[in-house]
């Protein structure tokens, strides 16, 4: 059982049907009990990133999440998902995020040609060997949908990176802890490989 963490933000149904079209047996939830039994967690979503841990909060997810996390269940981040697993952001000053991993998110600079939000294919640099791209080439496209990146503190953990004015660190793997910045629900064949990878972990 996956189990896709409901806190009101955008995105959970596309993320849903692209694993039921996996033959995946998925929940959509915010109920403590059905994520603490799921075999991994998603934590999709898109919109502020202040807005969504105040949800998070006043859901009392937060502390089931980090209990999720602690005990090893595969757990996985998409766009605004990603970006909640980090300490801050600068969309929200002030906001303490979910600290899981170590980074900021920062926003993409103006520049010449860049439309922001950054929003369409991108292709990827993939970094060492991540578990999530195991069957994705090297230079694959992905879609993206922001306005802010991840700058990840720790190099060790990026597994992809795309650019964009900036290098956004695309993709990120620790431990049972996997996010993307891109949408792989959304990006065709080499998305749906990258969530069979996270469903057969």
């Amino acid at each position: 059982m996956i189990a896709i963490i409901d806190y009101d933000a955008g995105n959970i149904k596309s993320v849903e049907k692209a694993l039921q079209k996996l033959g995946a047996d998925v929940i959509v939830t915010r109920d403590p009990d059905e994520i603490r039994k799921a075999g991994k967690v998603i934590l999709p979503g898109v919109g502020s990133f202040g807005d969504a841990m105040q949800n998070l909060h006043s859901f009392g997810l937060v502390p089931v999440i980090r209990e999720v996390v602690e005990k090893g269940t595969p757990f996985l981040g998409i766009c605004l998902g990603l970006q909640l697993l980090f300490d801050r952001s600068e969309e929200s000053p002030g906001v303490e995020g979910l600290g899981l991993l170590k980074g900021e998110i920062l926003r993409i600079p103006d520049g010449p040609g860049l439309k922001i939000p950054h929003m369409g294919w991108n292709s990827l640099d993939l970094h060492g060997e991540g578990k999530l791209f195991r069957n994705v080439p090297r230079n694959a496209y992905m879609y993206f949908v922001h306005s802010y990146y991840l700058k990840a503190s720790d190099r060790d953990i990026v597994k992809a990176t795309a650019e964009y004015g900036v290098t956004i660190d695309a993709s990120v793997e620790k431990d049972n802890i996997f996010a993307c910045q891109f949408h792989p629900e959304k990006s065709s064949d080499m998305g749906m490989d990258i969530l069979k990878s996270f469903m057969e972990l």
